[in-house]
């Protein structure tokens, strides 16, 4: 059967795109969904069908976030127009439905489709309260992890900080290496 769902979302139809599309352009931005859309994708990622875990379809307008024109005297360095975002449109998904959700922990998230407008995606969110999830070995380590998306450790949130690369070359990538040095450098100077 998860063969079968998955060469439907590999080569989909066309008229079951367009209705859902309809439909989903009409929904609020960020909308609690009884099961997900896609099956495999989010068994992959983790999802179960029990109690605790839920998923949230988020809406994302498409587009660089433009600013107001600028009319006073400045320079032209300064002009910049579009806000640039070091994050991607998965991350931002993914804080969407947690500051939607506030009791709710994020897992993971995976694209569903996208059009002209919008991109969708679909956010596997945990209850750490729950007492299934408290008693479930694989999902019981979210208790002790909270606020994951703000600190930028989901999957998505370690890509757009590019953490995925290891070994040689990305040492200086990670945060608490570049905090020790900064703080070996302060204590050098003092010394």
């Amino acid at each position: 059967m998860y063969n079968h769902v998955k060469e439907s979302f590999k080569h989909p139809n066309k008229e079951l795109t367009r209705e859902r599309l309809l439909a989903w352009r009409r929904e609020p931005s960020v909308q609690k969904i009884d099961k997900p859309t896609n099956l495999p994708s989010a068994r992959r990622l983790g999802y179960k069908a029990k109690q605790g875990i839920i998923v949230v379809r988020v809406k994302l307008p498409r587009g660089g976030r433009m600013r107001p024109q600028i009319r006073k005297g400045r320079r032209t360095t300064h002009m910049r127009r579009f806000k640039i975002l070091d994050k991607n449109y998965r991350a931002v998904a993914e804080e969407r439905a947690a500051k939607k959700f506030k009791n709710l922990e994020v897992l993971n998230s995976y694209k569903i489709l996208k059009d002209g407008l919008y991109y969708w995606f679909e956010v596997i969110m945990v209850d750490p309260h729950q007492s299934v999830i408290k008693s479930d070995k694989n999902l019981s380590w979210m208790i002790n992890h909270r606020g994951r998306v703000s600190h930028g450790l989901t999957s998505a949130g370690k890509k757009s900080r590019g953490l995925r690369a290891k070994g040689i070359g990305a040492e200086r990538m990670r945060p608490s290496r570049r905090l020790n040095i900064k703080r070996r450098l302060r204590n050098d100077n003092i010394g």
